[in-house]
């Protein structure tokens, strides 16, 4: 009322104090700046951390380790990639367009044809449905086809070592990479992949191959590359220790959706809330699900509509290879596709 600031603990100041407060701040922000910017590692120094690390934690040969690193190519190719803004953001109907396709769920049918026996062991030992990892693999590199032309070393090396933003994360894989190499006696300059650094069918980053790759033909190797066999019990195995539930539904969807959801729409795609509170909110279901079962409510734009599905814990591990509801649901919709295919192809075989 008295023209003051109405807050007991700040004070009024003149015009000409005011500006010089902000300049001395814009001083000293600058200066901040600058000063970080002159402590700030440079690549050579961060690479000399690294080797030391290395060296240190797990027992590298020093002169060994720096001309293996030595070996690596700095691509700004790469750097551009990974740099690169997104052209635009795609919503459900152009990124199912993309991946659930009737050409990829052909592809996923002869790949199942193809993998038969290693498809129905990784079922019955992980308990994750063929459908399932087939189109994980189809998503991923098209069953195989398209999976990188970067050598994993440059890859990892490049990014982590001359892209500051996430330098750390690209170090630690590149740190993984090396043991990966070592523990499987694998020359370090071959493993190819993308300008990532994920790698063979099922596209593992290298910490993810050290922890979820299995030899599962019993062969003494872990081969993600041309061994299909080791592949699908790789990405079963991803799955199971990811929590996947056998027989469990994953998603389904929905009506009755109104602008009342909107919160439990926000809360994302983790589970987080029960089948019972939506159906009492109004959701109508297709088909029964267990009323206790935790649950997630999505909005899909397409060209045409919103769609609205119920997120179901299947959905969500799923998301742990890609943290992306639209990745998991082209996988889940592919899966159906090829699963769909199947039955006929044994319908057909039958008659």
């Amino acid at each position: 009322p008295d023209g003051r600031l109405r807050y007991a603990d700040v004070h009024s100041h003149s015009p000409k104090v005011v500006a010089k407060m902000i300049a001395i701040r814009f001083l000293l922000t600058l200066s901040f700046i600058w000063i970080s910017g002159v402590h700030a590692a440079t690549p050579d120094q961060l690479r000399a951390e690294f080797e030391q690390k290395m060296v240190a934690e797990h027992q590298f040969e020093p002169r060994t380790l720096h001309r293996l690193l030595d070996q690596a190519k700095i691509h700004q190719s790469i750097l551009e990639a990974i740099s690169r803004p997104a052209e635009k953001r795609l919503n459900w109907g152009q990124y199912r367009n993309i991946f659930v396709t009737r050409d990829r769920a052909r592809g996923g049918l002869e790949f199942w044809q193809n993998n038969r026996e290693a498809l129905d062991k990784a079922s019955q030992v992980y308990g994750v449905p063929a459908q399932i990892i087939v189109a994980i693999i189809g998503v991923e590199t098209r069953y195989g086809k398209h999976t990188g032309g970067y050598s994993v070393l440059d890859a990892l090396y490049t990014l982590g070592f001359h892209y500051p933003k996430r330098g750390k994360f690209f170090r630690s894989e590149l740190e993984q990479f090396l043991l990966l190499t070592r523990e499987e006696g694998m020359d370090v300059t071959q493993p190819m992949g993308t300008y990532a650094g994920a790698m063979g069918t099922p596209q593992f980053i290298s910490s993810s191959y050290r922890a979820y790759a299995i030899d599962f033909d019993g062969d003494g190797k872990r081969d993600i590359w041309n061994n299909n066999i080791d592949t699908i019990g790789s990405v079963a195995n991803y799955f199971a220790r990811h929590g996947w539930r056998e027989g469990e539904p994953v998603t389904q969807r929905v009506n009755g959706v109104n602008h009342s959801h909107a919160a439990v729409i926000d809360a994302g795609y983790k589970p987080n809330t029960t089948i019972r509170a939506l159906t009492d909110s109004g959701i109508q279901l297709q088909t029964p699900l267990s009323a206790d079962a935790d649950a997630a409510l999505l909005a899909l734009e397409t060209e045409q509509e919103t769609q609205h599905w119920i997120a179901l814990h299947n959905f969500y591990v799923i998301t742990r290879y890609n943290h992306s509801p639209l990745y998991a649901m082209a996988v889940y919709q592919l899966s159906e596709a090829i699963r769909a295919l199947q039955q006929n192809q044994r319908v057909a075989e039958a008659s």
